[in-house]
């Protein structure tokens, strides 16, 4: 696409601001990335959004926001674990054109990404995305997600999926023990949160400023109460 190059500056801006230190090779892939939104749109129906300016941030900028959080957590999942660290599986929930997983997949190589979606042309899209842009870390998987016969994750997590109580229920038997759900929200969710069962804990709800984005954005931790 030719209107990529252009947008690299703003790209890498919000990446330094955000805190997620990229190389330019990750800044080139998430590049490419878009351009492969841009060009299966069509076919795959990926997004309403259409200017290449407002798709950076509205979509990938706005995904790379989720990285600090992530690291830190990563981090202490790590240390906890220690010389038995293994390789960490996060699993994207109604992902769609791949957002956030395929930014987490090629900003974090170490992690293993599943984008799940009920949608086949959307999975399919996420298969040629890992392929193309050689993300061996990624894989899109078409079913439901309560239907999907996987091992645990260390970590699930949605943009814009559904409330907070389809999440959580619809993908608990896929969490590992201690493991935990991290939604990607707009406003701070409080019908949502009350409406969570008991046995569930939202531990942490972290703002966000996304650069260049005038609305309003948190995440949502949630874990199994102690």
């Amino acid at each position: 696409m030719s209107d990529l190059p252009s947008l690299r500056p703003t790209l890498a801006a919000a990446a330094n601001e955000l805190g997620p230190t990229l190389s330019d090779e990750q800044l080139d892939k998430l590049l490419a990335y878009q351009g492969l939104i841009q060009k299966w749109n069509k076919v795959y129906n990926l997004t309403a959004v259409r200017d290449p300016q407002a798709m950076l941030v509205q979509h990938l900028i706005d995904s790379l926001s989720l990285l600090p959080a992530l690291r830190r957590h990563i981090a202490s999942h790590n240390a906890g674990l220690g010389a038995q660290a293994t390789g960490f599986r996060l699993m994207d929930v109604g992902s769609g054109g791949g957002l956030p997983g395929v930014v987490v997949a090629i900003c974090e190589p170490g992690i293993s990404v599943s984008c799940v979606d009920a949608v086949a042309k959307k999975a399919s899209f996420i298969k040629q995305v890992a392929a193309e842009l050689g993300l061996a870390n990624l894989q899109g998987l078409h079913s439901r997600v309560e239907e999907l016969q996987v091992p645990p994750f260390d970590l699930i997590t949605s943009r814009a999926f559904a409330s907070l109580l389809d999440f959580t229920s619809l993908t608990r038997q896929h969490l590992k023990p201690g493991a935990i759900w991290l939604a990607m929200k707009g406003q701070h969710p409080d019908e949502e949160i009350a409406a969570l069962p008991q046995d569930l804990t939202v531990f942490h709800v972290e703002q966000l400023q996304v650069p260049g984005l005038d609305a309003q954005r948190c995440l949502i931790w949630i874990k199994t109460a102690d």
